[in-house]
């Protein structure tokens, strides 16, 4: 009797065991999709073996728990690669608002096109028709249509050049209001990863490693977290993580050590500070440094070059149509930059002049400013530009589209990379439907034999309780 009791209590123990397992592997298909689960698997284990009157008898089989099939290292790897390709997807994101605000089609080996494929759209075409309004006028000086079309252009050149400015301002503003929604989101992805490490430590005091699901969140948030700034992540022996950004210098900054937060993280508008004391953190990736890249990188290269050509125009076209610095300048002298320049409040068709003070007719003025549109300046010589003002407004568009084509590469390249690094953690952690179903019938199986091992003893005990005394 002792003996069946004691087969029957081994037999429900490895029935308890293969349902786990049947559970378990249920609940790793239903995940197959979720790329940040991580394959679970129960870990059997043998109960051991006593001495009975009869010999040695088994105790069994049991489920002693349930581990994550992880590789640190290789969720360290995808932390990194998520980082760069956060960082330059930003970057690109800036570069295309940038794009959108300069009004023009960018090609980086033939400068800006326009964008409606027509003349007289974007800055270029606003040039152009500057000058070449200039030149009509100089033909026709007492003409008033072309004295009217010649103030139309120019207020189409001003007006180009401050919108252009006025967009480009806005995207920086608008990064910066990205960096400011990302920081926001950082502390509270801190806050997650520090809680999280808590109930985790909690629930393993005294079953490492059996928190899986609580460790799936806590991967899933420190993949976001690193899609906005770059970490590192390091594992403590009672399963916890520290958080660990870098400064200036690549040294340690804290964010979480275990359950705890070591200050916020901050956006003073240049810098990032984080960690406590306060530590301003040296970027190598994230979307807050894509961000921080574009915005002071090629988007404000973009703007100081829109103002130098504006300087360019003011001083270049003032100093030719009021010669003597008499009889009135072109554009407002002060406005010198492509937000503020405009043309003087008192010009109108009627006072405008084709010569300085010269007789009827006399266009010497008109042509002067017609001919800057081949003149070639420099900066070594004193001026605000090289080159000719649509060479140099090409060669300022160019530099804007070979940084939009490089970012679009590496945002391209790093797309492959993440996806590889990514291959290579699912191989390990991943969920296989191959596999899943391989083990589904072999559980199943172990649970049918299970069963049948369960039928016999019942039949046997049946027959010792109710037929042995017949």
């Amino acid at each position: 009797m002792a003996g069946l009791y004691s087969s029957i209590n081994a037999t429900v123990k490895a029935l308890s065991a293969q349902s786990r397992a049947l559970e378990i592997t249920g609940k790793n298909l239903a995940n197959v999709n979720n790329p940040n689960y991580a394959r679970q698997r129960v870990l059997f284990g043998d109960r051991g073996t006593i001495i009975t009157p009869q010999g040695a008898e088994s105790l069994g089989l049991e489920a002693l728990g349930v581990e994550q099939v992880r590789d640190f290292l290789l969720d360290g790897q995808v932390l990194r690669e998520i980082a760069i390709q956060s960082s330059f997807e930003a970057e690109q994101a800036g570069y295309q608002r940038a794009q959108a605000g300069l009004g023009q089609g960018i090609d980086r080996a033939a400068g800006a096109n326009e964008l409606n494929g027509g003349v007289g759209g974007g800055i270029a075409g606003a040039i152009d028709g500057f000058f070449n309004a200039f030149q009509s006028f100089a033909a026709r000086p007492t003409d008033d249509g072309e004295r009217q079309t010649l103030l139309q252009k120019a207020g189409i050149l001003t007006d180009r050049l401050q919108l252009a400015d006025a967009r480009l301002v806005q995207a920086q503003s608008d990064l910066n209001a990205e960096i400011d929604t990302d920081v926001s989101e950082v502390n509270g992805l801190l806050d997650s990863v520090a809680e999280l490490n808590k109930q985790i430590s909690r629930l393993e005091v005294n079953a490492p490693g059996s928190a899986v699901d609580l460790r799936d969140q806590r991967e899933a948030q420190l993949e976001k977290l690193a899609a906005k700034l770059p970490i590192e992540v390091r594992e403590t022996a009672s399963g916890q993580v520290q958080v660990v950004a870098k400064d200036a210098s690549n040294a340690d900054v804290m964010l979480v050590d275990a359950g705890n937060v070591q200050g916020t993280v901050a956006f003073n508008g240049t810098q990032i500070t984080a960690g406590s004391p306060a530590t301003v953190l040296g970027l190598s990736g994230g979307s807050i440094h894509g961000a921080l890249t574009a915005r002071d990188g090629a988007i404000q290269t973009l703007r100081d070059d829109l103002d130098a050509l504006a300087e360019q125009f003011v001083t270049a076209v003032n100093t030719a149509y009021n010669p003597t610095n008499l009889t009135g300048d072109f554009f407002v002298a002060s406005g010198t930059t492509a937000g503020t320049i405009s043309l003087v409040g008192t010009l109108t068709a009627s006072t405008l002049k084709a010569s300085d003070g010269g007789p009827a007719g006399d266009n010497s003025v008109a042509l002067a400013i017609a001919r800057l549109a081949t003149t070639s300046f420099s900066t070594g010589g004193g001026d605000a530009i090289d080159g000719s003002f649509s060479g140099f407004f090409s060669k300022t568009v160019s530099k804007l589209g070979q940084a939009l084509a490089d970012a679009n590469t590496r945002v391209e390249d790093q797309t492959n990379i993440e996806r590889l690094v990514r291959g290579q953690r699912d191989a390990v952690s991943g969920v296989s439907l191959d596999e899943e179903m391989a083990d589904l019938l072999k559980y199943q199986r172990s649970f049918q034999a299970s069963s049948r091992v369960f039928t016999v003893l019942d039949e046997l005990l049946d027959n010792v309780v109710n037929r042995m005394g017949v």
